[in-house]
């Protein structure tokens, strides 16, 4: 990789200000001033220091967020704050993204990433990845109605849904609901309970895959995934 880029990657400024930086003699390669940007460094192997402190370099972000009401699944809009938003600068120099979707006034688990093969590898419905998300209903889900969830249901557009996984999950009124599904259409929970006469009032996702929401992340805050975390997703 150019050296000028990595530093420019890395959140040092624009190509014009790390090609001041290195005019004045501020970064090293293994202990040996380089001012040409275009030299070629490795940072897995070498040591790229900036007057004095070390660069760790990643090619990756992988992010866990607990997305809040309100907010965008979406990495730019004119007039509402997106989860990109809630980022702060160190982290958006990586340029993620939210793999899939999450409603407007959805909350709960998302994944945000630069890493566009395993964003792929998690929302191609080829993948069968599960999704889990609990929902509360307007009204109790009758078994002839967990029946229709569970083997496909046809959305409003005429669309065929792949079978769910349904598990009455409050045992008071039965209006809280956990419901699983492999595929990401537009408002396909809600669309869902739709199909069987039933409204989603409030609507949660829990899990992508085997990552499960950190519910010690409070509403609009994020930390990166542990290699624990990355090596379920990638299924390793």
């Amino acid at each position: 990789m150019r050296l000028d880029k990595l530093l420019a990657n890395m959140g040092l400024g624009s190509r014009k200000d790390v090609k001041k930086l290195l005019k004045k003699g501020g970064v090293a390669v293994n202990g040996e001033t380089v001012s040409d940007g275009k030299s070629h460094v490795d940072p897995e192997n070498e040591e790229v220091t900036v007057y004095g402190e070390q660069i760790e370099y990643k090619e990756f972000i992988y992010i866990m967020m607990n997305k809040p009401q309100g907010v965008l699944s979406a990495t730019e809009d004119a007039t509402d704050q997106t989860v990109i938003d809630l980022l702060e600068p160190e982290d958006m120099i990586y340029d993620p993204f939210p793999v899939g979707r999450l409603d407007k006034d959805t909350i709960g688990l998302m994944l945000l990433t630069n890493d566009g093969k395993l964003a792929h590898q998690l929302t191609s419905p080829k993948k069968k990845v599960t999704k889990l998300y609990v929902a509360t209903i307007d009204q109790p889900l009758t078994d002839e109605k967990i029946s229709q969830l569970e083997s496909g249901v046809t959305l409003d557009d005429g669309y065929e849904t792949k079978p769910a996984t349904v598990e009455v999950i409050d045992g008071g009124d039965g209006v809280k609901i956990r419901l699983g599904i492999t595929e990401g259409k537009f408002h396909q929970v809600k669309r869902m309970f739709e199909a069987v006469g039933r409204k989603v009032k409030f609507l949660k996702r829990e899990t992508i895959g085997e990552l499960r929401l950190d519910e010690e992340l409070e509403p609009g805050t994020y930390r990166e995934l542990t290699d624990e975390e990355l090596m379920m997703l990638r299924g390793e």
